[in-house]
């Protein structure tokens, strides 16, 4: 009988070692290096900065991911697929502009008036004023897009977007994160010849877009590396990328320049401890996907936390705004300036939070 026993015991201990190192999962996990977080001290020490966000207008929906302003009106698009805008003046209720049957995410106005978004199911659209949705890219060399997330426009027209995986979409964003294999990417498109074109490869988790002054670079966020990429447009350097904020204490969703000099960068969670310490050793992170597959283990939930950054031209911290608690805003996917106030955009909420810029304005 104990003879038996053990050799069930022997079979169940192969069995589950089975399992773990050789059972397929959809992610291949690669090493990725990073540097251990700087943490909350420092230009990043704790505050409460934001807990004294206002709330504009009414409940709109869940999910406002990002903010566009104009004439009087903010607007941002919804977990349902949803546009809808509020009066920045807080009278009234929001509207319901257009829904694109998709999610969009990162969203501008570009000259004529049109709403360009990044829709992550969709593709690149624009919503014309009269509520006409087009298509202007959903695919590249006849591959469908993934996941698009966040764009900015220069003004030539040009648009410069982020494809944040061409592994996993949204729904799986996750397994991007947990791979690691850093397929995202820039790219930009022509408005003349509606071409699209690779401007940088190799990036981990695209996510928000922001072009510099002058147009000279344009700034890309990477969620899995949590550090910022510039990618340079004109001059000398031209077609060549560097780093423009590294080991950033929390993983850069948003981004968006004020035109003034400043940066601000949307930080939805600080870091992971664990997921740092994973990330170096691929075998480890499979083992854990397993685990997760078979609810032994819970995949990791961000905590509450309000966190957004502004950084000057040179990338130093001028502005660190927070609400540790999560009790007031938490979960904050981007941050624009706009006539002198901040708008906030976060998936945990169901109205658009706005709180007066603390950084003044340049002298004339």
């Amino acid at each position: 009988m104990l003879r038996l026993v053990l050799i069930l015991l022997a079979l169940f201990v192969a069995a589950a070692a089975g399992f773990l190192l050789f059972w397929p999962i959809p992610i291949d996990p690669v090493a990725v290096e990073v540097e251990r977080s700087p943490g909350f001290i420092g230009p990043y020490a704790r505050n409460e900065s934001l807990r004294s966000v206002a709330w504009l207008g009414t409940t709109v929906g869940k999910g406002p991911e990002d903010v566009a302003i104009r004439n009087g009106y903010a607007y941002t698009g919804l977990e349902n697929g949803n546009i809808v805008r509020v009066r920045l003046d807080g009278s009234g209720g929001y509207e319901e502009f257009v829904n694109t049957q998709g999610r969009p995410l990162g969203m501008q106005f570009d000259q004529y008036g049109n709403l360009i978004v990044c829709d992550a199911k969709k593709g690149l659209l624009a919503i014309l004023p009269n509520g006409q949705i087009q298509v202007l890219a959903d695919r590249l060399n006849g591959q469908p897009f993934k996941f698009l997330d966040d764009l900015d426009i220069a003004k030539d027209g040009t648009i410069y977007f982020s494809d944040a995986s061409q592994r996993f979409g949204l729904d799986d964003y996750f397994l991007d994160i947990m791979e690691g294999s850093a397929t995202g990417r820039l790219l930009s498109l022509d408005p003349r010849t509606m071409q699209v074109t690779v401007r940088a490869e190799g990036l981990n988790f695209a996510n928000g877009v922001a072009l510099g002054p002058d147009e000279e670079y344009v700034l890309v966020d990477e969620t899995g590396a949590a550090r910022i990429a510039r990618i340079w447009l004109k001059g000398t350097k031209a077609g060549q990328r560097d780093i423009f904020a590294a080991n950033l204490p929390g993983y850069p969703d948003n981004l968006s320049y004020d035109g003034k000099g400043v940066f601000w960068v949307a930080l939805p969670s600080p870091r992971d401890e664990q997921l740092d310490r994973l990330l170096p050793s691929p075998s480890m992170r499979r083992i854990l996907y397993r685990l997760m597959s078979i609810g032994l283990m819970a995949q990791p939930q961000p905590p509450k936390y309000g966190f957004v950054i502004a950084l000057d031209r040179d990338g130093h911290v001028v502005a660190n705004l927070q609400d540790p608690t999560g009790n007031t805003i938490s979960n904050i996917t981007s941050v624009n300036a706009s006539n002198g106030n901040l708008y906030f955009g976060s998936l945990e909420t169901d109205r658009i939070a706005t709180l007066p810029n603390p950084i003044p304005p340049p002298p004339n």
